[in-house]
Parts: structure tokens; C-alpha cells; sequence
């Protein structure tokens, strides 16, 4: 019998973090409970139908037929749990975190503790969270001691839909706990799941770092982002420039422009970060500010560069037939989160211009009901007044739709040819 056998595991989420970890949990041994308030997730889950691009319907379906998944929606088959990990949304209100729903789901579960139990957060959020805010819901809802009677940690996710190399499994995986036996507990059930742990002293730690990695991606983001509008204006090839000093095999890391930043990560996390410095120390994070404000425009920027390709050909946005080619934030995926091209569509229509999306990965309800859906056909393309490659899915055909397309505004620099411009 493995140390896993018989285990009861529930996964609080069944999102882009929550489900693969869940059916990981699954694949290990672990009996799991995948619990969600969206009832009709849940019964696209019961169904066999997966939403997640990185879980596929087969392994959903091996999990079902395992019996040891059980999607649910009901809080009475969250009982009896050994581990309970939570993967919920963070999102903003109003510019200021909203832990809304991991109080909701730690007022939850403080119901269904018991001795021994470990309790993980995932979520993204502010350093301080775990110790400061879930264990005293913990503890007030059990009549349980955080540390001493129940287990509890944080370990940040780090899902990166649609990357094809680096999963749940071979990404390795910081854990934490408030004190040491919790740690211990928490990344005893983590090596099970994953190949390599990284254990820091404490929950703060842990937090900050998640925060770390995306602020760090987001800040040099916006650097690339700014210096693409001040090198268009210059003259200046930036993403040449860009892959001349990514050739430099020490103290460089290559970044790239784009149409702006999208999904839970980058446009949110950093902001956690900000706000918490701002109310503890009543200082400014500048950097993220700037960096917010950069990322924040480049879908304004996108636009006013499509104004001027259309200014060319002596034409005006309103009235316009323009084909966007993605809608998700990043390729690949199906994420509209928070995504720059969904942005970049509701400005143009507020312009008047006639907007065609076409997005294989996106369902209708990201976008707004303006935007015409299509398949990203050569016939669209060439109907079009003007083509603007926003999300670079492996599946546009962007040598033909670049031949096809009378011009193209190109903001991943994926295309080639005499009709495409560059961001």
C-alpha cells in the first residue's frame, strides 16, 4: 500500500490551478474531492468534459473512471478530508485586494476540520495572509489550534497554461507552514505530486516569492513594452535589437513587446504586492506602479497604430472591417482573463470600426456580443480592411492569412511578408 492509498485529498477550485492538481492527486493515488460553487463546472466535470487546456478530456476521463475523483459542489462532500488545498481566485476590487473568496472557502472548511489535518492556501495573494488571515477563520470556526492541533502552508501555484515542457510535476514547488511540524506535513504531501520541493521558513516567505517571480516578469514587461513605443518612433527594429542582446550568455534575459499583459498574473499579483507595502509602511512600490501604467496602455497603443496603418490607406477606423486574430491573453489557451486583445476589441468598437475575432480556444462569454466570431480563414483575411495578430495560437496559418490580409498589424512579430507591420 502507498503512503497515498485510501488518502483523502479535496481540492477547493477546479480552475486553471485547481483541476490539474486535482487529477495529479488522482493519478498518485489519492481519493479526491474537487469542490467548486460554479454547479455548472462541476457538471461539465461530472460529464467528462474538460475546460482546462492543460488537463485533457482523456485524463479526465481516466480520473471519473478510477473513482477516485468526485467533482462536487455541495459542502457535505468536503467532510473527512486529511489534506485540503485551496486554489481559489484573487482577484482586485476596485484596485484593492479581494480574499473574498479564500475567506469563504476558509470559513468553509473550519467546519470540516479535524486532528491532524493539513490545510495548504495556493491562491495568490499578500505576504501575511496565511498566518494572519486564514488561521484565525481556521481556528475560530474549529475550536482548533493552527500549528499544534491541524497543519497549515502555503505553496504557490506556478501553472503556466499551454506550456508544453514545464507542468505541474517537473516545476518545483515551494512549500512553507506557520510553524515547523506544518511545514513538514505540508511538503510531505507535495512530494508526493511533484519531483523536487523548495521549503522556506516561512508562509510570508513563500507569499512574497510567488509575488516576486510575477512583479519581476511584469516590471521587465513593461520595459520591453515602453521601449517598443520609443523605438517604433525612433525608427529602431526593437525585437532585432531585443534578439541581438539576448545573445549575450550572461546578465541578460530576453523579454518581449506585446498588445499588454492578461490572465490572473501579471495585470493583479503585482498589485497585492503594491498595496500591501502602501498599507503597512505607507510607501509606494513605485516600480510596480510605472509598470501598471506601461502594461496598462498597450492596448491603447495597439490602437493608435492601428488608427495609422488605416491612415495610410486612407481609411478610418469607423467603418473599418478588422479581423483580430486571438483573444486569449497568452497562445494557446483558451485564458481571457484580464486578456489586452478583448481590450483592444471593445476600444475599436467604440470607434465604430466593424470587428471580426477569430479565437478557436475562447468561448463566446469573454467577449463582448459587438465582436463577430469567425474562423481565421484566408477568405476573412482578405476581406478585411486590416489584420491584427493579437494572441499567436499555433493553430492561425499566419504565412496564408499574411499573404491573404491587404495588411497586417502584427504584435508578436509571428509573421512575415511585405503587408505586415510590427508593433
Amino acid at each position: 500500500m502507498t503512503m497515498t492509498s485510501g488518502r483523502r485529498v479535496l481540492v477547493i477550485g477546479q480552475g486553471y490551478v485547481g483541476l490539474p492538481l486535482a487529477m495529479r492527486a488522482v493519478e498518485v493515488g489519492y481519493q479526491v474531492v474537487g469542490y467548486d460553487t460554479d454547479t455548472q463546472r462541476i457538471k461539465r466535470l461530472e460529464a467528462g468534459e474538460s475546460y482546462v487546456e492543460d488537463v485533457s478530456q482523456a485524463a479526465l476521463y481516466q480520473a471519473l473512471d478510477s473513482g477516485r475523483y468526485r467533482p462536487a459542489s455541495d459542502e457535505e462532500a468536503c467532510a473527512g478530508f486529511q489534506v485540503a488545498v485551496v486554489t481559489v481566485p484573487t482577484p482586485l476590487k476596485e484596485g484593492n485586494p479581494d480574499l473574498s473568496y479564500i475567506e469563504a472557502a476558509s470559513a468553509m472548511l473550519s467546519r470540516h476540520l479535524s486532528r491532524g489535518t493539513t490545510v495548504v492556501i495556493e491562491s495568490t495573494t499578500y505576504p501575511g495572509t496565511t498566518a494572519e488571515l486564514v488561521a484565525p477563520i481556521l481556528e475560530r470556526g474549529s475550536g482548533l489550534t493552527a500549528g499544534r492541533d491541524f497543519h497549515l502552508g502555503y505553496s504557490p501555484e506556478r501553472i503556466d497554461p499551454g506550456n508544453p515542457r514545464w507542468g505541474l510535476a517537473n516545476t518545483p514547488k515551494v512549500v512553507s507552514g506557520i510553524n515547523g511540524i506544518s511545514l513538514a506535513a505540508v511538503e510531505s504531501f507535495y512530494q508526493t505530486l511533484v519531483e523536487q520541493t523548495v521549503a522556506v521558513s516561512g508562509t510570508a516567505e513563500a507569499e512574497l516569492a510567488k509575488l516576486l517571480e510575477n512583479t519581476f516578469r511584469h516590471v521587465n514587461v513593461a520595459l520591453v513594452n515602453e521601449l517598443a513605443v520609443f523605438a517604433g518612433e525612433l525608427g529602431i527594429d526593437v525585437w532585432e535589437a531585443i534578439d541581438a542582446a539576448a545573445t549575450k550568455p550572461f546578465g541578460f534575459m530576453a523579454f518581449v513587446p506585446g498588445p499588454g499583459v492578461g490572465g490572473h498574473c501579471l495585470p493583479i499579483d503585482p498589485s497585492y504586492l503594491s498595496w500591501r507595502v502602501k498599507r503597512s509602511l505607507g510607501k509606494s512600490f513605485r516600480f510596480v506602479e510605472l509598470a501598471n501604467d506601461v502594461n496598462d496602455h498597450m492596448p491603447d497603443y495597439v490602437v493608435t497604430r492601428l488608427v495609422a496603418v488605416l491612415n495610410q490607406r486612407r481609411r478610418s477606423v469607423n467603418g473599418s472591417r478588422i479581423l483580430l486574430l486571438g483573444l486569449a491573453y497568452k497562445a494557446n489557451t483558451g485564458d481571457a482573463r484580464e486578456s489586452p486583445a478583448v481590450v483592444v476589441a471593445e476600444r475599436l468598437l467604440a470607434l465604430g470600426a466593424e470587428v471580426r475575432a477569430a479565437d478557436p480556444h475562447v468561448v463566446e462569454g469573454h467577449v463582448d456580443p459587438g465582436v463577430l466570431r469567425v474562423d481565421a480563414t484566408v477568405e476573412e483575411a482578405a476581406a478585411a480592411d486590416v489584420v491584427v495578430l493579437l494572441t499567436d495560437h499555433a493553430t492561425f496559418d499566419l504565412a496564408a492569412l499574411s499573404i491573404a490580409a491587404p495588411c497586417m498589424l502584427d504584435t508578436r512579430h509571428r509573421a512575415a511578408g511585405p503587408n505586415v507591420e510590427y508593433l
